[in-house]
């Protein structure tokens, strides 16, 4: 990021020379245990009688959502909620019929507190687009609902803030959702543009456990071939959900970064400005390594490109390759897998919870 430079955290490892297969579920279990071992026992021995609010903050397609669900991978994803303020949102106004006829529903309108009022938060809400936001009041109040209903679980939020005057929220969040007891802490997530770009084109979705995977540069294990579009796709390999989904494409990301310009620069002056912030513990993350700092990394742990090949025979074979690209500095960068980006995560945490 321009005019901010987040410390790198190696992890290369003294002694472990197993190179591991990160597409691969069991491997990546080996993984983690070799790479932060120490900081993963650590975590798993507070989760037992305790909880945390991480508020995740980073540009759009940053990788918040696939860190989380990593996490969740390790600690399991019944001791874990991923909540995502935009998908909140969608949701709500997706099902409103439904939702308008609910308990919730009166309860929200009862306690709104805003400039606006909660008829025209409403009718923001049923026109949203990516210039016209919601009223934060109206906004928290859908978040607490959702959090509801994950008692007991350590809460990864994703999506506040997204505007400045959001930032204070933020601060006081897990007092707001009643979580007073739960240490929090910020994760901020560095990323170039020009990976965000090649990230929002070529991204996919599990229709039903939501794990991210990216055709080019987050494979997954499992690969089919469409016969009829003539297209590779990748299939859902997340073990908890059994699935084996073929994972969707979002419709308009094939457009890019191009779309969201104006506010990849506003997510840009938020976490330039939490950085500032003393009193809340922050998790610095960057996924993005110069070539000439790359060997601070195991190769495994670069994100390479990903071809496919199906053999007559019908067998799919995946190939790979480098990938570099000019970072927003103009240096001649690697992208980093989220893995080795979850490690960095692993080791700062216990520090930040306190531990």
């Amino acid at each position: 990021m321009k005019g901010l430079e987040f410390p790198l955290y190696g992890t290369k490892t003294a002694g472990v020379t197993e190179k591991f297969d990160l597409t691969s579920p069991e491997s990546r279990k080996k993984y983690f245990e070799a790479k932060a071992g120490k900081e993963i026992e650590q975590i798993r021995e507070f989760m037992k009688d305790n909880t945390f609010v991480a508020n995740m903050v980073g540009k759009k397609n940053s990788g918040k959502g696939t860190l989380s669900k990593a996490f969740g991978e390790i600690f399991g994803m019944d001791k874990i909620a991923h909540i995502s303020v935009g998908d909140v949102v969608r949701a709500t106004h997706g099902n409103w019929a439904e939702f308008e006829k609910s308990p919730e529903f009166a309860d929200l309108k009862k306690n709104y507190r805003g400039y606006i009022s909660f008829e025209q938060a409403v009718e923001r809400l049923h026109g949203r687009t990516q210039d016209t936001l919601l009223p934060t009041e109206f906004i928290l109040g859908l978040v607490k609902f959702e959090i509801a209903k994950h008692q007991g679980k350590c809460l990864f939020i994703d999506g506040l803030p997204r505007e400045m005057d959001q930032i204070s929220y933020a601060l006081y969040f897990r007092e707001l959702i009643n979580y007073t007891e739960a240490p929090d802490f910020f994760v901020l997530i560095d990323i170039p543009e020009a990976v965000i770009d090649e990230r929002i084109k070529y991204r996919v979705l599990c229709p039903n456990c939501k794990t991210p995977k990216n055709l080019k540069l987050l494979t997954s294990s499992k690969v089919g071939y469409d016969e009829e579009t003539k297209e590779f796709f990748l299939k859902c390999d997340n073990a908890e959900c059994g699935t084996e989904a073929r994972m969707i494409v979002r419709q308009g990301d094939e457009v890019g970064i191009d779309p969201i310009r104006g506010r990849l620069e506003k997510d840009e002056q938020i976490m330039k400005l939490i950085t500032g912030i003393h009193g809340v513990p922050q998790v610095l993350l960057r996924n993005n390594v110069s070539v000439v700092d790359a060997d601070k990394f195991d190769d495994y742990e670069i994100t390479p490109a990903y071809t496919y090949e199906k053999k007559e025979n019908g067998e799919i074979v995946t190939h790979e390759g480098p990938w570099t690209y000019k970072d927003d500095n103009g240096i001649e960068s690697y992208s980093l897998l989220p893995y080795p980006v979850l490690v960095a995560m692993l080791k700062q945490m216990p520090k930040a919870l306190g531990l």
